[in-house]
């Protein structure tokens, strides 16, 4: 039994108000999926916007290595939080674990994600029609925030979402 203090402290409303503005103020994230082939982790940037519940999703081109990759193992993280002046490690920042879930292309959902993803990225509309785009939700299982020095969070999906 270890005498130390855990780094991690207990999850309290200001944690979750911080976490929640880091996924809704963000324009893209950093997303971590399973190559298929290698088996090994493979990051690359997304845009990112949010559905009416607090999900983030993202739009992604059915030709790319991540689409590819969540199409065949769903389990993805997603790293919210962008570096201000000065050392990138005293911002805060929020990975999330999450289950990617395509949205289909003909269902009531993604008129309403395409609506918001236009609303957040309006340049998106040269491309959000082309046949091999679509929307993934980055549906949140249970999120890691370090919200600046010494203040690291562990959340449920509950402290995410809206609901």
């Amino acid at each position: 039994m270890s005498d130390k203090p855990s780094i991690i402290r207990e999850t309290d409303e200001d944690a979750r108000n911080q976490a929640r503005i880091l996924v809704h103020t963000a324009s893209h994230a950093a997303l971590a999926v399973i190559d298929p082939e290698t088996g090994f982790p493979s990051v690359s940037r997304v845009l990112t916007a949010m559905d009416t519940d607090g999900v983030p999703v993202i739009l992604v081109s059915g030709l790319s290595s991540h689409t590819k990759a969540l199409v065949k193992d769903p389990r993805a993280s997603a790293l919210f939080g962008d570096p201000g002046k000065g050392d990138p490690l005293a911002h805060p920042r929020l990975t999330v674990r999450c289950s990617a879930e395509r949205v289909d292309q003909q269902g009531e959902a993604h008129a309403r994600i395409r609506k918001l993803f236009l609303e957040r990225h309006p340049k998106s509309k040269l491309y959000i029609d082309f046949p091999d785009f679509c929307f993934f939700r980055l549906v949140p299982l249970d999120a890691s925030l370090n919200g600046g020095f010494g203040r690291a969070y562990i959340l449920s999906s509950k402290d995410l979402v809206i609901l």
